[in-house]
C-alpha cells in the first residue's frame, strides 16, 4: 500500500437523503484508490442497504463491492472494491425511511461531522469531505447549526472563515451565506469584506495561481450607481477593496452583479467576492447543474463547496440531500467525485 496516498475521510451525510448513493458510486471508480484512501464515516447498515438496492436495480455489478465495518483507522483496509465504513451506531434500521425528514437522521449526520472533525483535528485523517446533511433534520434533532460551515467553525474555533464554491474555473467566495437577505446586506461591512478578498487570494495563490485577480460584486442593482440605488458600494465595498489593493492585491470592483459572473467565465477574473448566499450559488449550480429536460434527469450535477480559514482541509458536494430521489439509484455522483478530488489536492499544498 502507498503510504503517501492521503487519507480523506468522507461524511455519510443524511441517511435518509442521497449521500449513501453517491458515496457508493464514487467509490467504485477505481481511480480514486490510486490517489488517495477513502474512509466513510457513517452508520455502516445504512451502506448495506444501498448497496444492496444499487445490485437489485443493476446499476452496479452484484458482489462488485463490499463494506468493511472499521472500528479505527486502524482496521482499514484502503483498498479498492472494500468501502472501509467507520461505524458509528447512529440509525434504527426498523424506524429508517429514505427521503423523509427524521430527527434521527438528523443527529446521525451531525454526529458524522463532528467525528470527521475530531478525526482531522486530530491529525489521523488527512482531509474531510461531506455529504449533505438536511437543516430542518439537524435542528430538530437539537443541533442548531445553520449548515456545515458554521459546525465546522465551531468545533475548529475558527472566527474568520467563508464559504467558496468552485467549478472549473469559475470560484465564488461569500461574504455571508445562511442569513435572510435582509441581515446579508446589513453583512456587507469594509473589515468582512476585506477579509473575503484577503481569503479568496490566499486560496488562489495555494492552488497554484500565482498572480490571482479578483473580481468583487456590487450589493446592489448596477453597483449602487454611485449612491443612487444604496450607498453600501461608497461606505462599506471600495474602502475595502481600496485597502486590499494598497496591500498588493489585484483587485478590481465594485462590479455589477449581473455582469461580474460573465466576466469571471470570460476569464478576466480568477475569482469572484459574492455579497451574499444567492449572489454567488446562482451563478455556480447555473453553469454546474445540467438537466435534460427529454430525459427528466440530471445529466451532470458539478462543483465543490470548500471553507475557507479553516485549519483543517474540508470540502464538500455542492447540492442538498435530494430527498426526492433518495433510495431510488438514479442519484449523481459526480459533485462528490469533484469535492474528493478538490480535497487531494488540498493536501498537497
Amino acid at each position: 500500500m502507498n503510504k503517501s496516498r492521503p487519507i480523506i475521510g468522507i461524511t455519510m451525510g443524511d441517511p435518509a437523503g442521497g449521500g449513501p448513493e453517491i458515496t457508493l458510486k464514487a467509490l467504485s471508480h477505481p481511480e480514486i484508490y490510486d490517489r488517495c484512501r477513502p474512509l466513510v464515516v457513517g452508520d455502516s447498515r445504512v451502506f448495506h442497504r444501498m448497496l444492496d438496492l444499487l445490485y437489485e436495480k443493476g446499476i452496479l455489478e452484484e458482489d462488485s463491492l463490499s463494506i468493511h465495518e472499521a472500528h479505527s483507522i486502524e482496521d482499514c483496509v484502503f483498498e479498492y472494491g472494500t468501502i472501509d465504513i467507520l461505524h458509528m451506531d447512529l440509525v434504527d434500521m426498523d424506524r429508517f425511511v429514505f427521503g423523509k425528514v427524521q430527527e434521527m437522521c438528523g443527529h446521525a449526520a451531525f454526529a458524522c461531522v463532528e467525528k470527521v472533525i475530531s478525526l482531522a483535528m486530530a491529525g489521523d485523517i488527512d482531509a474531510t469531505v461531506t455529504n449533505a446533511l438536511n437543516k430542518e433534520a439537524m435542528n430538530l434533532a437539537g443541533h442548531h447549526f445553520s449548515g456545515h460551515t458554521e459546525i465546522y467553525a465551531h468545533y475548529t474555533g475558527t472566527r474568520n472563515y467563508a464559504m467558496m464554491l468552485v467549478h472549473e474555473d469559475l470560484r465564488v467566495v461569500h461574504v455571508s451565506t445562511h442569513v435572510s437577505l435582509r441581515e446579508a446586506c446589513d453583512r456587507a461591512k469594509k473589515d468582512r469584506i476585506l477579509s473575503c478578498i484577503c481569503m479568496a487570494d490566499r486560496e488562489c495563490r495555494k492552488i497554484g495561481i500565482a498572480n490571482p485577480r479578483i473580481g468583487v460584486a456590487g450589493l446592489n442593482p448596477h453597483s449602487g450607481e454611485n449612491g443612487l440605488f444604496g450607498r453600501e458600494e461608497i461606505e462599506e465595498i471600495i474602502p475595502a477593496i481600496e485597502e486590499a489593493a494598497a496591500q498588493g492585491i489585484d483587485v478590481d470592483g465594485p462590479v455589477p452583479p449581473d455582469t461580474v459572473f460573465s466576466k469571471a467565465r470570460g476569464g478576466w477574473y480568477d475569482i469572484v467576492v459574492a455579497m451574499y448566499h444567492d449572489q454567488g450559488h446562482i451563478p455556480l449550480k447555473l453553469v454546474g447543474f445540467v438537466y435534460d429536460r427529454n430525459e427528466k434527469k440530471w445529466e451532470a450535477v458539478k462543483g465543490v463547496n470548500v471553507t475557507l480559514g479553516l485549519p483543517i482541509i474540508r470540502t464538500s458536494v455542492d447540492h442538498g440531500t435530494a430527498f426526492d430521489c433518495a433510495g431510488q439509484g438514479v442519484m449523481n455522483e459526480i459533485s462528490l467525485l469533484n469535492a474528493i478530488d478538490y480535497a487531494i489536492i488540498s493536501t498537497r499544498q
